[in-house]
This record gives structure tokens, C-alpha cells and sequence, in this order.
């Protein structure tokens, strides 16, 4: 069983940065591909960026391509997610999860999955 914790949310302001992280424990991170997901008031949850646990191989949703960026310290088994120029459409809960495969969470599923940690953009 893996326990996954997420922090670092807020409220920022459009073209700020955040950083969010996601501290893993209770299995063997470095075996999992690990992911962020969003999910807005209102809206389904999207997925938004994967690291691969093989090659740290990584993949974003189009909506984020270009300003977050993925990355993760398997000696200190967290993940981090840096988001820079931030907007309004930006605003949801964010999850992190992992699971054995990055193609799983590329589909929107994971087996483990963390609280959230809420992002607000204001205008």
C-alpha cells in the first residue's frame, strides 16, 4: 500500500508559479510511474502530466504542455509538479497518483492516489 501526500497549493494570482509536491511512502516508489491529475468544481477529473518510472520518460495533457513540467526524486520518493504561468482554467484540486504502468495513468487510472491539494488562479 502506498500513501501518497500532496502539498504545495494555493492561491496565486494569473502568470504566477506554484510548485507542488507529492511525498510517497509505505512501497517502492522508484517502481512506479507516478502522475498528476485535476479536477475542477463542476468538471470531470483530467488528467494532466506522467513520469515514467523506467526512464523518467514524460507526457502532458495539451493544456499544460509548454508551462508544467514533471519531475520526480526517487531517492527521496517524491514527485513534483512546477507549474509556471498560471491561469484561471488552471484552478482545481490536484491529485497525484502512481501505479505500475505510466500507459494506466495515461488513461486517467492509478492505483494509489493522494488527498489533493487545491490551486486557485485569480484573474
Amino acid at each position: 500500500q502506498v500513501q501518497l501526500v500532496e502539498t504545495g497549493g494555493g492561491l496565486v494570482q494569473a502568470g504566477d508559479s506554484l510548485r507542488l509536491s507529492c511525498a510517497a511512502s509505505g512501497g517502492t516508489f522508484s517502481r512506479y510511474a507516478a502522475g498528476w491529475f485535476r479536477q475542477a468544481p463542476g468538471k470531470e477529473r483530467e488528467f494532466v502530466a506522467v513520469v515514467s518510472w523506467v526512464r523518467a520518460n514524460t507526457y502532458y495533457s495539451d493544456s499544460v504542455k509548454g508551462r508544467f513540467t514533471i519531475s520526480r526524486d526517487n531517492a527521496g520518493n517524491t514527485v513534483y509538479l512546477q507549474m509556471n504561468n498560471l491561469n484561471p482554467e488552471d484552478t482545481a484540486l490536484y491529485y497525484c497518483a502512481v501505479d505500475s504502468s505510466s500507459r494506466t495513468i495515461l488513461n486517467g487510472s492509478a492505483a494509489f492516489w493522494g488527498q489533493g491539494t487545491q490551486v486557485t488562479v485569480s484573474s
